[in-house]
């Protein structure tokens, strides 16, 4: 049976879906987007119509919808940002997708189209923008929750069979690209392999299918240097160089999520705790992106941060 999605399928179709799965009620949802001052363009999605309490932001080599069961069992308004050169907000010509860049983005998309401080969620390269954010722009933000992350996370594992997974950056097909994420075991069952595969994916004026992200492209560059170079690039190009010093500046109260299966060690999470004594950590059963394999336990974390902040003006 041939898995190749339908053209006529959308970035929506498989919602009604997700939310019957989980006995959810459907939102509306829309696509944003925002013109940015140097020209390019910042794309999100909003969920709900009542002003919006939440503002999601991805890990790298994702998009807005890997938010999408989350929020679904979240129902609550939500915002879940494309962060530059993912899902369909413009590449970066400059290829630097560390934190510190990425943050002054979310700030104007906060500015745009949020009117009181969010509860700013971010999951691995999306927790590290979410702390520079809330370091740049403090206003702006009641609550910080990064996901799965740390500045001290050693990574060496999980980008390198990352940069293996992306030395193939096209197919001729999206069924092509869904049986080699099955074969990395990424994407959980074959279902949601289709839909992610589907949602991360475009189709070139050649007819080929290749990632959306740029990530999948300068994965593959690395993957042309030596060894010991790749690993410090990619670890560079992840993490950057002022992680604990945005997550020391952040006046918010901060909680760490860590998957029991994740990238976070007790060594890096014992680093944390130490940096930042008034922080909470929780720990959820899954694996690095929570949002995907523990959106219900997530979600109620959020809703938790919702409920008990500050009354809305």
């Amino acid at each position: 049976m041939s898995h190749v999605t339908p053209e006529e399928t959308t970035e929506f179709s498989f919602l009604p879906g997700q939310a019957r799965a989980l006995g959810a009620t459907l939102p509306a949802v829309q696509r944003l987007s925002l013109p940015l001052p140097d020209g390019r363009e910042l794309s999100a999605l909003r969920y709900g119509e009542d002003p919006i309490e939440v503002t999601l932001l991805h890990g790298a080599g994702l998009n807005a919808h890997t938010w999408d069961t989350t929020v679904l069992a979240l129902g609550r308004p939500a915002l879940a940002i494309d962060l530059a050169g993912h899902g369909d907000s413009s590449w970066r010509d400059d290829a630097d997708y560390t934190g510190r860049t990425l943050a002054p983005d979310v700030v104007e998309a906060l500015r745009a189209w949020t009117d009181r401080p969010q509860v700013l969620v971010g999951q691995s390269l999306g927790g590290l923008t979410a702390a520079a954010v809330a370091a740049r722009a403090p206003e702006l933000v009641r609550d910080l929750i990064v996901v799965d992350i740390t500045p001290g996370v050693d990574q060496s594992v999980g980008p390198a069979a990352l940069r293996e997974f992306y030395r193939v950056v096209d197919g001729a097909s999206r069924d092509e690209l869904v049986d080699r994420a099955q074969q990395f075991g990424f994407g959980g069952s074959r279902e949601d392999t289709v839909r992610g595969v589907f949602l991360n994916t475009r189709v070139r004026p050649d007819g080929r299918v290749e990632w959306k992200h740029h990530f999948a492209h300068i994965a593959a560059q690395l993957l042309a240097a030596p060894a010991a170079d790749a690993g410090a690039s990619a670890r560079a190009g992840i993490l950057g160089e002022h992680g604990w010093a945005d997550l020391d500046a952040v006046a918010a109260p901060v909680t760490l999520v860590r998957a029991s299966h994740g990238f976070v060690s007790d060594d890096a999470e014992g680093e944390f705790r130490t940096r930042l004594p008034a922080a909470r950590v929780q720990r959820l059963d899954g694996s690095h992106n929570l949002q995907e394999t523990a959106p219900s336990a997530l979600a109620d974390l959020i809703r938790t941060a919702i409920d008990t902040g500050p009354a809305a003006p």
